[in-house]
């Protein structure tokens, strides 16, 4: 991209580079590339502790999201790009843990492991845990739970997506929360209850 076009995109807000990425813009794209990539990479090398392996996860993002430019429906730009990293990063810590042997071989000599690798294989044993437990919330407060925790919609934003009152979507937010802490109540020492609101 020329200096000059880099100003012009630049200038743009999210919204409008999400309008015209949605219809093909390569330079749109390139620009939140650039506004976005630095700080998808720092979540993903942090949690996994790999600069190579959140390389390639930003660049899987990257690349789908150009690919599905057209049916992608992004309502907030950094959230749904930092929902989708924490996504791809629960991804490559399950196929990590579930990798034939590796549980059984890493918890004997997890105090032999510096504490970035502890921390990894806790993060993977709860999001493995949050995953499986959100997949069994009854289903709207399944959807309720997903489209606030996973997609950072607000209450009056999922009300009128699910055409619901802000009341019932209250209602089932704090239902999904109360039932997770109970299926989760094993990583309470991991701080759960934090992990539950932001991740």
């Amino acid at each position: 991209m020329s200096a000059a076009h880099r100003t012009l995109y630049a200038a743009w807000s999210d919204d409008a580079l999400v309008q015209a990425l949605s219809q093909g813009d390569a330079k749109a794209f390139e620009e939140i590339y650039v506004r976005y990539w630095y700080s998808l990479f720092e979540v993903a090398h942090r949690k996994l502790n790999s600069r190579e392996a959140a390389e390639e996860l930003v660049q899987e993002l990257f690349t789908a999201l150009w690919h599905k430019r057209e049916v992608h429906t992004i309502n907030k730009l950094k959230p749904y790009l930092h929902s989708a990293i924490k996504y791809q990063i629960i991804d490559a810590i399950k196929s990590k843990i579930t990798h034939a042997g590796y549980l059984a071989h890493t918890r004997p000599h997890l105090s032999d492991l510096d504490s970035t690798t502890e921390e990894v294989v806790a993060v993977g044993d709860l999001s493995l845990a949050l995953v499986a437990s959100v997949q069994h919330l009854p289903e709207h407060t399944q959807q309720v739970f997903r489209l606030s925790r996973f997609e950072h919609q607000s209450v009056p934003e999922i009300a009128v997506r699910l055409n619901l009152s802000q009341k019932t979507v209250e209602y089932h937010l704090t239902r999904a929360i109360k039932m997770l802490r109970v299926k989760l109540k094993d990583f309470l020492p991991l701080l759960i209850f934090s992990f539950i609101s932001h991740f």
